[in-house]
């Protein structure tokens, strides 16, 4: 019983050690990009996508789907190819990855933390 426990304890946690922290994100640098979202995940612990910017391609990380549905934003205002205007944080170590505030879809604005 004991190993069936600390098998689910290792499994559980493998998941929360690999997620990043806003840490790791430059809060003093505001990245505004308008482009078509790629490849989005509508789910947890947070949703995230895809969008070309500055030549590459970039990791979107959106806040969870409970927030972003509690503040107005649909699974359809993100929708593949659809076109936005994302207003987030880079990441601090040049990765091409950021963590986005507010999106902007469909004329509406929402904010995300």
């Amino acid at each position: 019983m004991r190993g069936l426990i600390a098998a689910a304890l290792l499994a559980a946690a493998g998941p929360a050690a690999a997620h990043h922290g806003w840490s790791s994100y430059d809060a003093a640098k505001t990245v505004e990009v308008t482009a078509e979202l790629t490849d989005v995940s509508w789910g947890n612990p947070h949703g995230s996508a895809k969008v070309a910017y500055q030549g590459r391609t970039w990791d979107v990380v959106l806040a969870p789907v409970a927030r972003m549905e509690a503040r107005g934003l649909t699974r359809p205002m993100l929708a593949p190819g659809t076109k936005v205007t994302l207003v987030g944080y880079p990441r601090s170590d040049g990765t091409p990855e950021m963590r986005i505030e507010r999106v902007i879809a469909g004329g509406k604005t929402v904010e995300l933390r």
